[in-house]
């Protein structure tokens, strides 16, 4: 069944959207030739774009740099802003960027494991929406004849540990995590109630980083390995993320391990791979055999230990 002519329309402009994020500015006719397309088709989503506040001109370029041919198109970076939400057993880090990840805002506040629900959940909101407001993502106004939400934070992504319902997009209770990890998104929606808020697996995002900026940026199908606090990987076939019916592709910390003591659960890993390679393992094993180690900076003390 062929698209309808709105369909089309917003398939077109994501397509143009991506190119000018990925390649930065261009012609109409450079447009033209990355996406196919023609160029009556083009100039409509480039007026379009161009109407909705999304794009401008920037420049020009040509031997006569002069004309409709000769004009450069770019994103307007600061038409929305995007956050970036790190959540961590101990700590939370943000950073807020704008349309073309240009970073504006950055900061970081460790919440320890004897720091209440209330208490943690009020320090990393705080934590967001100080940044937003650094970036100028909070309280500002639309230009006029432009759209209400301009220059606002649109959308804040949240990546964490622990198993995502893939029905609900939300966090799942699991073994050995804060109970103020689970909070924290309901609190964010409420105080940010225009943001659009997406929660991801930590190793998920991982995954889908390296598919697009790094070592797997040729390879379809792989799997990343995250051997941190907890272990755990990321599994992509034919360039999809796979996240299984219930979440729970790439959970390998619960795969059931020979010689444990006990079986794990659907929010236990104790008895699983987890329980012999992940963090509080390696220093139990470590302890014992009397290996000592400094952490590097940031570094966590299991890698500090194995290296």
């Amino acid at each position: 069944m062929p698209a309808s002519p709105s369909t089309a329309r917003a398939i077109n402009d994501r397509l143009a959207l991506r190119l000018l994020q990925q390649e930065g500015p261009l012609t109409a006719s450079r447009l033209k030739q990355l996406t196919g397309l023609s160029r009556p088709t083009v100039a409509d989503l480039v007026e379009r774009l161009t109407d909705s506040g999304l794009i401008t001109v920037v420049g020009e370029s040509g031997e006569q740099r002069r004309g409709p041919n000769a004009r450069v198109y770019g994103i307007v970076a600061d038409r929305a802003h995007l956050a970036a939400l790190d959540i961590r057993t101990e700590g939370v880090s943000v950073v807020v960027a704008d349309l073309v990840g240009e970073v504006l805002a950055e900061a970081s506040v460790p919440i320890g494991g004897d720091t209440g629900t209330g208490p943690a959940v009020e320090q990393a909101v705080a934590l967001v929406e100080r940044a937003a407001k650094e970036a100028g993502a909070l309280g500002a106004a639309p230009p006029p004849g432009l759209v209400r939400g301009w220059g606002r934070l649109h959308t804040v992504g949240i990546g964490a540990p622990g198993l995502i319902d893939p029905a609900t997009g939300e966090l799942r209770d699991s073994s050995g995590l804060p109970a103020w990890h689970r909070s924290l998104v309901a609190a964010l929606q409420e105080r940010l109630p225009e943001a659009r808020l997406l929660v991801e697996n930590e190793t998920n995002l991982a995954a889908l980083a390296e598919q697009r900026d790094g070592v797997a940026r040729d390879r379809a199908t792989f799997v990343l390995l995250w051997l941190g606090h907890g272990t755990g990987a990321a599994v992509v076939l034919d360039g999809a993320l796979r996240r299984g019916a219930s979440g729970g592709t790439g959970e390998i910390g619960f795969l059931p391990v020979p010689g444990t003591t006990t079986l794990p659960s659907a929010t236990d890993c104790e008895g699983g791979f987890h329980s012999l390679a992940g963090a509080a393992a390696v220093a139990a094993l470590a302890a014992r055999l009397g290996v000592a180690a400094e952490p590097a900076g940031h570094e966590p003390h299991a890698a500090a230990l194995v290296r």
